[in-house]
C-alpha cells in the first residue's frame, strides 16, 4: 500500500473526506441557515464541485445528520443533531464549564473573577477565581445581591425582556451609594448602553470603592443565563482600566456561550 508521510494513502483520503464533510455540517449549522441550503449553494459556499459535495453528503444523510426537504430540494441540519444536541447539553454543569475560563480570566487581569445567576430581582455568586492581590473584593459563593445596582446583574438585566425588567426594578431601588442608580428612567438608559458597548460596569454603585466589569452569557437559546465580572478597588480599577478590561471580561464571556451552545 502507498504510504504518505507515513501513513497509508487511505488512511489520509479518509481523513481529508471526513474533514470536508464536517466542513458541510458546520457550513449548514451557521446562523442565519435555518432554512437550508441547495446543491449550488453548498458548491459556491464551500469551494468544491458538485460530485464531491453529493459523495460528501450521501453518508450524512444515511445518519440523518443532513437532510434533503423533497418540496425544495434544500439540504439541512437533521434530526440526529438535535439529539446530539440534547445529550450535550444534558451533560453540562455550568460551574465545571465555566471555572477554567474564570482562572485564565483572573490570571489575566490579576483581579477576582466571578460567576453569577440571576434570581431576580436578585443575582446569585456561584463561583469565583480569587485575585492573587492582597486587597480584593469579598463576595462569597452562594452570597446575593441586587441586579440592579450589580455589574452582573445590570449585564444580564441588558438582555432580558422590558416586563421582568420593570418587574424586577419593581421592588425598588433603594440607594446603597451615592453613585446609585435610583430611577428606572436612569437605569434603562444605562442597560441601552450595556447593550450597545457589550459589557456593563458597576461604577461604585454597590459598594463606594469598588469597581466591576461584567458580560452577560448566552445559552443555546439565545438566554442571558448567568454573567462573568472582574472586581476590585476602584483604585486599582480605575475609570481608566475600564476599557481596557471589557474586551476581557467579554471575550471570557462569549467563550463560556459558546461552550453552552450560544450561536452569537
Amino acid at each position: 500500500m502507498t504510504e504518505v508521510d507515513g501513513k497509508p494513502a487511505t488512511a489520509r483520503n479518509n481523513s481529508a473526506s471526513l474533514r470536508r464533510a464536517l466542513t458541510i455540517l458546520l457550513h449548514l449549522g451557521e446562523e442565519g441557515r435555518a432554512r437550508g441550503a441547495t446543491l449550488a449553494e453548498l458548491t459556491s459556499g464551500l469551494s468544491m464541485n458538485k460530485s464531491t459535495v453529493l459523495r460528501l453528503l450521501a453518508p450524512l444523510c444515511e445518519v440523518r445528520l443532513v437532510e434533503q426537504d423533497v418540496r425544495t430540494g434544500r439540504y439541512r441540519l437533521g434530526s440526529r443533531t438535535a439529539q446530539l444536541g440534547h445529550v450535550y447539553l444534558d451533560g453540562l454543569d455550568l460551574r465545571d464549564t465555566a471555572h477554567d475560563v474564570l482562572e485564565r480570566l483572573a490570571s489575566d487581569t490579576g483581579e477576582t473573577a466571578y460567576l453569577v445567576i440571576p434570581d431576580l430581582p436578585d443575582v446569585v455568586y456561584v463561583d469565583k477565581i480569587e485575585s492573587p492581590q492582597s486587597v480584593r473584593m469579598h463576595s462569597p459563593i452562594g452570597s446575593r445581591r441586587p441586579a440592579y445596582c450589580t455589574g452582573v446583574g445590570k449585564a444580564v438585566l441588558a438582555h432580558t425582556d422590558v416586563g421582568t425588567v420593570n418587574a424586577a426594578l419593581a421592588h425598588g431601588l433603594p440607594r446603597r451609594t451615592p453613585h446609585t442608580l435610583t430611577t428606572p428612567e436612569a437605569l434603562h438608559a444605562d442597560l441601552a448602553v450595556i447593550r450597545s458597548r457589550g459589557y456593563a460596569v458597576d461604577d461604585l454603585e454597590n459598594e463606594p470603592d469598588i469597581r466591576c466589569v461584567a458580560a452577560p452569557v448566552f445559552d443555546h437559546a439565545g438566554t442571558a443565563v448567568c454573567a462573568v465580572s472582574v472586581s476590585g478597588p476602584a483604585a486599582r480599577i480605575t475609570s481608566e482600566r475600564v476599557p481596557g478590561l471589557g474586551p476581557l471580561v467579554s471575550a471570557a464571556a462569549a467563550e463560556i456561550s459558546r461552550r453552552l451552545g450560544a450561536a452569537r
